[in-house]
C-alpha cells in the first residue's frame, strides 16, 4: 500500500489510526500540521520514508471560518504525497455541528482542493462497536447497550457537540454536505461495481454502511479494485476507513510494525492528565489503584494555584508516585472548553519543567491536542495498543528533553476500565 495520508480532527482519533495503520504492518508516522510534515526523514532519492503519513489538528474544536483557511494551508503538502487515499478521520460517532467542528464544511474544502474522484463516507466502524445500517448511526454505551445515537445517553448529551439526529445523510446536510447517496448494507456484496459507478468523475457522494467486520472487508476490496485516474478518493470517517484500507495488507503477511526504538519497560513514575469529563473516563479515574489521585479545582489550573499544583505533583513525581490528575465531572472552572485544555497543556508543562517523566498519558481529545503542542512534538510514532481505541505513542521532539517520550493519547469515551493502572504496570 502507499499513498495514504490521513488528517485527524483530533488527536486521540489520529492517534488510533496510526495504530490501526501500524498493526497492518504498514509504516506509518502522524505528524503536528505543517511543521512536523515538512520535516518527515525522508530516504535517499527524496522520497517520504513513510507510505502513511497522518497530520493530527484540533480542527473538531473549532468553527468553520478557523479550520477551513488551516487546511486549505495544508494541501500543498498533502498534494506532494501523490496520495491514492486522503482519509479525514473524524471521531467515530460523527458528534460535530455546524458551528464547531463542522464536517461537511471540512469536506467542502477538500474536495475544491482535491478534486477527488469519489468521496466515500464509511458511516461506522465495528470494532469499537459503532454500526451504521441503512444510514442511521447506532454506538454501544457504557451501559453496555446500543443505542441510535441521538438516544445515546452520553452522545446525545455531548457538552459541546450533542448528538440529535441519528440519520448520517441529515446530520452532514445540516452542515452542507448535501447529495449524499446511500450505500446500503444489503447493496454490499456488490459493492465493487457499485462503488465504481459512482466513481463517474463527477465528484458524487456516499455514505457506506457498516454493521461487521465482513462490510470493512467488502469496502476495503471495492476501494482496492477502484479506478481513478490519477484522481485521490476521498474517504471520510473514523479508523474503520484506515481497517477497510488496510485490511488487504494485513491479509498478504503485513506484520504490526511499532517504532523498534521505543520498545521495552519505561522507568520511573507515570503522570495522567484527566481533561475529560466523560463517565467513561470517570470511571476509569475510579477505578485506578496505582496512583495518587488529584482532583483538580477552579483555582488549580490558572495562575499561582496552578504553580503550587504543579509543585504538588512534582514532589509526589520526584518521590517515585504515579500521579492521576483530573477534572472533576461536576465542577464549573468557569472556562471554554479550549480555554480549559490549554490551561490544562499549561499546567502538564510546568508539572514537567520541575520533574520530568519518560511516561504520560492525556484523556480527552482537546486536551490531548493541546498538550502536545504545548509540549513541542513534531511527530508521533506507534508502539503498542493499550485498548479498544487507545494507543501508546513514542513522541518526537528532536533536540529537546522530551524526544522519545512514551504518550497514551485517548478520547473521553474509549478504552477499557483499567486502562491507566494497565499503563502504569
Amino acid at each position: 500500500m502507499s499513498g495514504y495520508v490521513f488528517i485527524g480532527d483530533d488527536f486521540t482519533g489520529a492517534s488510533d489510526t496510526l495504530a490501526t495503520l501500524a498493526e497492518a504492518g504498514i509504516a506509518a508516522r502522524l505528524c503536528l500540521e505543517r511543521q512536523g510534515l515538512a520535516r518527515l526523514p525522508q530516504t535517499p532519492r527524496g522520497k517520504g520514508a513513510f507510505p502513511a503519513v497522518g497530520i493530527a489538528t484540533d480542527f473538531r474544536a473549532g468553527a468553520p471560518s478557523e479550520v477551513e483557511p488551516r487546511l486549505r494551508a495544508l494541501m500543498p503538502l498533502v498534494r506532494g504525497c501523490l496520495p491514492r487515499f486522503v482519509h479525514y478521520k473524524i471521531c467515530s460517532t460523527f458528534d460535530s455541528a455546524p458551528h464547531v467542528g463542522n464536517v461537511g464544511a471540512a469536506v467542502a474544502v477538500l474536495e475544491e482542493e482535491l478534486s477527488p474522484a469519489l468521496t466515500v463516507i464509511v458511516g461506522g466502524q465495528p470494532s469499537l462497536q459503532r454500526f451504521c445500517l441503512f444510514g442511521t448511526l447506532f454506538a454501544r454505551a457504557p451501559d453496555g447497550q446500543v443505542h441510535r445515537i441521538d438516544r445515546h445517553p452520553v452522545m446525545s448529551r455531548h457538552p459541546v457537540t450533542p448528538m440529535g439526529e441519528a440519520d448520517l445523510r441529515r446530520h452532514l446536510a445540516a452542515q452542507g454536505l448535501g447529495d449524499v447517496a446511500l450505500l446500503a448494507r444489503p447493496e454490499l456484496a456488490d459493492a465493487a461495481a457499485s462503488v465504481a459507478a459512482m466513481a463517474d468523475g463527477s465528484g458524487r457522494r456516499v455514505l457506506v454502511d457498516a454493521v461487521d467486520d465482513t462490510d470493512i472487508e467488502m469496502l476495503g476490496l471495492a476501494l482496492s479494485l477502484l479506478e481513478t485516474h490519477g484522481r485521490p478518493l476521498l474517504l471520510v470517517g473514523a479508523s474503520g476507513v484506515a481497517e477497510a484500507v488496510a485490511g488487504r495488507a494485513a491479509e498478504t503477511g503485513g506484520e504490526s510494525v511499532p517504532d523498534a526504538s521505543a520498545l521495552g519497560p519505561v522507568p520511573g513514575p507515570r503522570l495522567v492528565l484527566a481533561g475529560s469529563r466523560s463517565a467513561a473516563t470517570a470511571a476509569q479515574v475510579a477505578t485506578a489503584t496505582r496512583y495518587t489521585r488529584l482532583a483538580l479545582g477552579a483555582s488549580d489550573i490558572t495562575g499561582e494555584g496552578r504553580e503550587l499544583f504543579a509543585a504538588r505533583c512534582a514532589q509526589l513525581l520526584a518521590g517515585g508516585t504515579n500521579v492521576l490528575a483530573h477534572l472533576d465531572p461536576h465542577a464549573d472552572y468557569g472556562l471554554a472548553p479550549d480555554a480549559l485544555s490549554e490551561s490544562l497543556a499549561e499546567l502538564a508543562a510546568r508539572i514537567l519543567a520541575l520533574h520530568p517523566v519518560a511516561a504520560l498519558a492525556v484523556a480527552g481529545g482537546d486536551t490531548s491536542g493541546a498538550v502536545v503542542r504545548r509540549l513541542g512534538f513534531e511527530s508521533l510514532s506507534f508502539v503498542a495498543r493499550a485498548g479498544s481505541g487507545v494507543a501508546v505513542c513514542r513522541g518526537h521532539a528532536p533536540g529537546t528533553p522530551l524526544d522519545g517520550m512514551r504518550l497514551m493519547l485517548k478520547g473521553g469515551q474509549v478504552g477499557p476500565l483499567d486502562l491507566f493502572d494497565r499503563f502504569a504496570a
